[in-house]
C-alpha cells in the first residue's frame, strides 16, 4: 500500500516537474530566469547529496551519537 502510493507520488511530481519546465520554456524570454533558477537549485541539491552520502563523519554520529 505505502510502495503504491510512492509511486503514484513520483508520477505525479515527475508530469509537475515537467509541466513547469514546459511552461517555463513557453514564457520565453522570462521564463528562461524561472528554467536558471530551478537547474540551479537542481544542482546544489545534487551537490549536498552527494557530500553526505560520501562523508564519513556524518555516518558515525548517526550510528554512535544519541540526541
Amino acid at each position: 500500500m505505502e510502495k503504491t502510493a510512492y509511486i503514484i507520488l513520483g508520477i505525479v511530481a515527475i508530469g509537475w516537474a515537467l509541466a513547469v519546465l514546459f511552461g517555463l520554456v513557453v514564457a520565453f524570454p522570462f521564463g528562461l530566469i524561472g528554467l536558471a533558477v530551478i537547474i540551479a537549485i537542481g544542482l546544489l541539491f545534487i551537490r549536498v547529496l552527494l557530500d553526505r552520502i560520501g562523508s564519513a563523519e556524518d555516518d558515525y554520529y548517526d550510528k554512535n551519537v544519541d540526541l
